[in-house]
């Protein structure tokens, strides 16, 4: 149900449910929570590309079947542990989370993308908030952060009415990097990771966790956050360190 690709320093992961539309069920959530930690521990990935099987769906969020029958399946909704939590799983994860979307994104799906670092998208994806219509809320993070990427007028169009968004949309409303054609979406995605894997391990993770703590900040407080986390890092960087990285930043820049 889960499948995981290790090339280049990359890994994919690849929910694998295409018959269910690879809805969270108990089991593959908590096979990505274990797959997420391994990789995020792995000295030989730097990034990982989080897609779904098939063009139907990326994820339609948690397996409502398996809900039904159990009685304690919606505890799953405002889980916190990352076993339970696919969102937190994400992102707990040091390392640059690509999201390749490749279908719907519904609900806990659109919980999980919104986890992710960068999101690029099919043509054929769609996001939607069903939670109202479902008649839970969520507890993934999906009230809180969608609001801030897209806006508070636009988060509530979308989770007071349950309509989609499709990925042309999401596009120009801020919420996802770019959209591709379907046989593009994961050239694009790959490609984009191999664009990270030439940053050093450190970097990557250090660079990450300051943008998504100094995001959760006031301005002001980013901003102390920052000369913290760089003087710290910068008192080792050295002159020649810099100098010898400066000829490869000069002739990649001539070739893009």
């Amino acid at each position: 149900m889960l499948l995981v690709e290790i090339k280049d320093q990359v890994a994919v992961v690849t929910l694998n449910r295409p018959d269910a539309m690879n809805a969270l069920s108990r089991a593959l959530r908590a096979e990505l929570h274990r797959a997420l930690t391994a990789l995020d521990a792995d000295p030989l990935v730097k990034v990982i590309v989080l897609t779904g099987a098939g063009e139907r769906a990326f994820t339609a969020g948690l397996d409502l079947k398996e809900l039904g029958s159990d009685p304690d399946g919606l505890k799953a909704a405002n889980a916190t542990e990352p076993s339970e939590n696919p969102a937190w799983a994400v992102i707990a994860c040091r390392k640059p989370v690509i999201g390749a979307i490749n279908g719907v994104a519904i609900t806990g799906g659109f919980e999980l993308a919104l986890a992710c670092d960068v999101l690029i998208c099919s043509t054929k994806a769609r996001f939607a908030d069903t939670h109202a219509r479902v008649g839970i809320t969520p507890g993934w993070g999906l009230s809180q952060k969608l609001s801030r990427t897209i806006g508070p007028y636009r988060a509530k169009e979308l989770s007071l009415t349950g309509n989609f968004l499709d990925a042309e949309t999401a596009y120009a409303w801020g919420l996802i990097n770019r959209v591709v054609a379907p046989d593009e979406l994961m050239p694009t995605a790959l490609k984009l990771a191999a664009d990270m894997v030439q940053i050093e391990a450190d970097m990557l993770v250090t660079y990450k966790a300051m943008i998504d703590d100094g995001y959760a900040l006031s301005l002001n407080d980013g901003l102390e956050l920052e000369q913290s986390v760089s003087r710290a890092h910068n008192r080792h960087v050295t002159p020649e360190a810099v100098e010898a990285r400066r000829a490869g930043i000069q002739a990649r820049g001539r070739s893009q």
